[in-house]
Formats: C-alpha cells, sequence, structure tokens
C-alpha cells in the first residue's frame, strides 16, 4: 500500500491577498492603500439597516445640558417653597377662593336660604360667597380666620345690614343656639374637622360644603362605597353630592376639582334615639375588619343562626366586605339582628 505524507497548512502570502472592499476596517492594514480615500470610505459608511445599534463612535455626541444659574452669594440652589408671605398664609390655611360667579350661584342654590333663615359661612374670605348668601338669607354670620383678608370683607360686608363679619376661628365658635344652617368654600386641609362641628351641634339644620372632589364622592358612595361615618350618621343625616366646580373656578388653582357636599338633618330620624347607641356599637363592630369580610366581624358577637338568617333576608353574600353595604341595608340588619324574637 502506498504512503501519503502527512498533510501541512500553508498560509497564504500576504502579498498575494486581495483588499475586500465591503470592510474599511481591513482595507486600513493594507499598506498600499491612499489614507486620504481611507477617510472617504469611514464618513461614507453606512450600517447595515438590520443592525438596529450603529457603531457609537459615529454616533452624534449629545449636546450638554445648559447650566443651571447659580445664586449670587454662592449658596445652594434651592427653590423657596413659597413666593410671598401671602402666598405662605394660602398654603398654611388651604386658601383657594372662588373667582367664578357661575359656581358661587350653584353653591347659593345648593344651599336654598330662606328670607328667614340664619346661615353661618365657614372661610369667608374676601366676601364673594358671603354678598350672594346675603342677597337671600335673613341674617349671615360670615367667619374667617386669616386678618390679612379682614380688610377685604369688611368692605364687602359694609354695605349689607343683615351680615355680622367675624374674624376668629370657626372651629372654636359655638353653634347658635336658634336652627341654623351652614354654607361655605371650607380650607380642604380642615374638611374632616369642619365636618365633625357639623354634626356635633345640635341646632344645624344642613350644611352646604365646598371640599374636594374625592372627598364628597367618598361621603356620598359615588364610587359604591361607603364611608364609616357615612353609615353611622345615616339615621339622623342625609349625605348627598350636590354638584362638581372645575378647579380652573378657584384662584390660586388647586390641582383636582371640587364637590358640593351637601349635608341635611333628617327632620324624622329613621331611628329613635334610644337605638341609636346598638346601632352604633353595630357599624363600629362591622367596620373592624375583622376576618374580611362583613359577617365574619358580626359573627363573633350574633348567634350565627340569626345572622345567617338576616344575610338571607338581604340577601348579603357571607364574603361581602364592609364597604359594599349600603346604608339602608345597615339599617335593616340592625332591624333583623336586634328586634326581639317571637316565643310561641
Amino acid at each position: 500500500m502506498a504512503s501519503h505524507a502527512p498533510y501541512r497548512h500553508t498560509p497564504p502570502d500576504p502579498a498575494n491577498r486581495r483588499p475586500d472592499p465591503t470592510n474599511s476596517r481591513r482595507d486600513s492594514a493594507d499598506p498600499g492603500r491612499d489614507p486620504a480615500n481611507h477617510r472617504h470610505d469611514l464618513a461614507n459608511h453606512r450600517p447595515d439597516p438590520v443592525d438596529p445599534l450603529p457603531d457609537p463612535a459615529r454616533r452624534p455626541a449629545a449636546p450638554d445640558p445648559a447650566p443651571r444659574p447659580v445664586p449670587p452669594d454662592g449658596g445652594p440652589r434651592r427653590r423657596p417653597p413659597y413666593r410671598t408671605g401671602r402666598d405662605r398664609s394660602r398654603r398654611v390655611l388651604s386658601q383657594n377662593f372662588l373667582a367664578d360667579p357661575a359656581a358661587v350661584g350653584n353653591i347659593v342654590r345648593a344651599a336654598r336660604p330662606g328670607p328667614d333663615d340664619l346661615v353661618v359661612e365657614v372661610g369667608a374670605g374676601r366676601g364673594d360667597l358671603t354678598r350672594a348668601l346675603a342677597a337671600v338669607a335673613g341674617r349671615v354670620v360670615a367667619y374667617e380666620v386669616d386678618p390679612g383678608l379682614a380688610a377685604d370683607l369688611a368692605v364687602a360686608c359694609r354695605p349689607l345690614a343683615n351680615v355680622t363679619c367675624r374674624i376668629e376661628d370657626f372651629l372654636q365658635a359655638r353653634p347658635p343656639r336658634r336652627p341654623f344652617a351652614l354654607a361655605g368654600n371650607i380650607p380642604w386641609a380642615m374638611t374632616a374637622a369642619v365636618v365633625d362641628w357639623c354634626l356635633a351641634a345640635p341646632t344645624l339644620t344642613a350644611a352646604t360644603l365646598l371640599t374636594q372632589w374625592e372627598y364628597a364622592r367618598k361621603r356620598t358612595g359615588g364610587y359604591g362605597r361607603w364611608s364609616r361615618l357615612t353609615v353611622l350618621t345615616w339615621p339622623s343625616f342625609e349625605w348627598r353630592l350636590a354638584g362638581r366646580v372645575h378647579r380652573t373656578a378657584f384662584r390660586p388653582v388647586p390641582r383636582v376639582d371640587a364637590g358640593v357636599l351637601r349635608l341635611e338633618r333628617r327632620t324624622r330620624p329613621l331611628l329613635a334615639a334610644p337605638a341609636l347607641p346598638a346601632y352604633e356599637r353595630l357599624v363600629e363592630i362591622g367596620f373592624t375588619g375583622v376576618g374580611g369580610s362583613l359577617y365574619a366581624s358580626l359573627r363573633r358577637h350574633h348567634p350565627t343562626g340569626r345572622l345567617d338568617a338576616a344575610f338571607r333576608a338581604l340577601r348579603l353574600d357571607r364574603a361581602t366586605v364592609v364597604a359594599d353595604v349600603w346604608p339602608e341595608q345597615w339599617l335593616a340588619l340592625f332591624r333583623l339582628l336586634h328586634t326581639p324574637t317571637r316565643r310561641h
């Protein structure tokens, strides 16, 4: 058998290799290539359209950001939170003044004051709503806590004989002895405190409050969910959403819209006064959230058989969360659980 010599790889001669016109980098290594033509090829080179990321060396440099101004005293560049003392007071007191006459008229119509009614106004400001209330109400007592607005409010109320201006904190004032209604573009940061004052005033007949839109919707079940405060006070007060005011009706313009919240005391309560403490205990137990559902919260305090019968009568699922129960269902549930059973 004939024997063969082992295979040996012979590298090609560099002198005989032909340059590849499609590879500019490899061509640049050719000592016989003109440098000027090589730069021209680099300038006219276009990346492969399939490749979404071209060579970073050919990307244009991003412009440098403009330098921020340096304070003349050389201190840190810090933006002041408020421009003037007036702005600081507006922020602290949560002041957004109504500047739209149409919005003022909507509040007056929602309040429905009569010629013999006493109206207490909260957050009178410069007196825009005060003048509109005084035109239809028998008497208006306007409260404003900001001394900086006292002069404007006094000028607005000077020609109005049925208006009394009080530059003091409304929350520290005692309710009038006679029946009265309350109205006002209240400071949004003190909404909860003003509402609590209204609920505790024994002679209050109704309150028309301009609050944040989310608060007004929350208290009136606008999202299909009911708050603890609304359910607790439902036997004695009706909570109603009476309108919406766009944020551009205020100066300065806030970030959110406002809602006209109407709170009316019922002439005939839905429960007798002796039953109110037991009803309030039921609501408090239900809103504890123990067990994750209303049924689980109440099961610890009521017989299972009677609780099951009440839920079947109201067609309430045992997994229903407490916020999904309407105020009317709460009243019916209270009557079913607390009405004495008949013995045969």
